[in-house]
């Protein structure tokens, strides 16, 4: 009996010796708030302390595509692509297309370039509808956004880039234009089941990133209300209240995060907004694609982060002379504007890294998505030869890849970026 009393009494001192005596293993899977990074008056700072300024580039097109990055004119917004595909080679061949067009278009050698260049933020525009169960890019039910998503977020781990998430297209459409993918109004502000749908799927996103530090942020919508409709007004004045409806949906899944908010009339009008204390990890993003290269010409911009005392960051800039792109990269540094790149990757130039133009896609895949396709009848008459159409959305696909697409030196230098 004493021996036995002696071992139970030996035992269970080993037990406690072993917990105190193990060492502290941080949890990975659930960092401490300290481990994100944070608004800090109008500064970013990183987990270390340092202050964080955002220099990178824009992915877009990949999640989101643009008729002009395909080198379309008439035919530029996503269903639209999409349908004139259809129409060119059917469903089947449309969706096998976009699925190879997702796997290739960006991958992990494009974020390893990306952070060679100096880089260290890239933002991520994405459509909604990757997180529902819609037609979208090849697939009609369970879609891949959380897939993709995750992706890059464990691209950018290994290369040591931040990442922000952006929706660029939103249920109902936000902007009233080709670049939110929708039917040219901003239907979105006078949809309650639009606007519930865009604070739920930024809810599954919180929920799902709550604990991952790669990410800044939540950009919640990209370019609201075009300046375009008379009741423009009207459509300002529901913006801020929105933004309140989903930053309070992301808070109850996540407090980590910083959340992104961008201006009316393509990111530059902020006059709408009258309160910033409802939240105390939000900052402002603003876009500028051309005008003067010099402080004067954002003084808006800058007036509002100072009135504000938060962080404003140019989200999308370029498309512009080399020169003026390095000129006004002097000025957002000088006016303490972190800024993206607009867009990575696209045909021909005018960013990081340009596509070769398939041989006969001018000819072919062009000049069909340019023709008068507005009844049965004529779309039958123009469709072009189906197998050679295949064979240039195959090059496209082969041409996109990192390896095959051209260095841009000189725009990249403009950037701030490169040796």
């Amino acid at each position: 009996m004493t021996k036995r009393l002696l071992f139970l009494v030996w035992a269970m001192l080993a037990v406690v010796w072993a917990t105190v005596a193990k060492p502290h293993v941080k949890n990975t899977d659930r960092p401490a708030k300290a481990d994100f990074v944070r608004v800090e008056g109008v500064n970013l700072i990183k987990p270390n302390g340092e202050k964080l300024f955002i220099q990178g580039t824009n992915l877009g097109n990949w999640l989101n595509p643009e008729g002009y990055m395909f080198g379309f004119s008439k035919t530029n917004s996503a269903w639209m692509i999409d349908l004139m595909l259809k129409e060119a080679v059917g469903p089947d061949e449309t969706a096998r297309f976009w699925q190879q067009f997702k796997d290739n278009y960006i991958t992990q050698a494009d974020i390893d370039f990306i952070a060679q260049t100096g880089a260290n933020t890239i933002r991520l525009p994405f459509n909604y509808k990757l997180f529902t169960d819609e037609d979208y890019m090849g697939l009609t039910h369970n879609q891949d956004g959380f897939e993709r998503i995750d992706q890059v977020v464990g691209w950018c781990r290994k290369a040591g880039l931040y990442l922000i998430l952006d929706m660029h297209d939103c249920p109902g459409s936000q902007t009233g234009d080709n670049i939110d993918d929708g039917y040219g109004y901003p239907w979105l502000f006078e949809s309650e089941q639009s606007q519930q749908l865009f604070c739920d799927i930024w809810q599954r996103i919180a929920k799902r990133y709550a604990q991952e530090p790669v990410i800044i942020g939540y950009e919640l919508m990209n370019e609201p209300i075009a300046h375009y409709f008379d009741n423009k007004d009207e459509l300002n004045a529901m913006l801020e209240p929105l933004y309140k409806r989903a930053v309070k949906a992301i808070r109850q899944a996540d407090r980590n995060h910083v959340i992104l908010l961008g201006g009316a009339r393509w990111n530059s009008d902020f006059f709408m907004f009258n309160d910033w204390t409802f939240d105390t990890n939000i900052m402002y993003t603003c876009h500028r694609y051309g005008g003067s290269a010099t402080a004067e010409a954002i003084n808006d911009y800058i007036a509002f982060r100072d009135k504000t005392g938060l962080p404003m960051y140019m989200g999308e800039i370029g498309h512009n002379t080399d020169e003026w792109q390095a000129d006004f990269v002097k000025v957002m540094k000088q006016a303490n504007i972190g800024y993206t790149f607009w867009p990575y990757k696209k045909l021909d130039g005018s960013c990081m890294m340009g596509i070769e133009r398939p041989e006969l896609w001018d000819s072919l895949v062009v000049k069909y998505s340019e023709c008068d396709r507005t009844t049965y009848k004529n779309f039958r008459e123009a469709r072009p030869n189906q197998q050679l159409f295949r064979q240039q959305l195959e090059a496209f696909i082969s041409n996109c890849r990192f390896e095959r697409c051209r260095k841009q030196e000189s725009y990249i230098r403009s950037m701030g970026l490169g040796k």
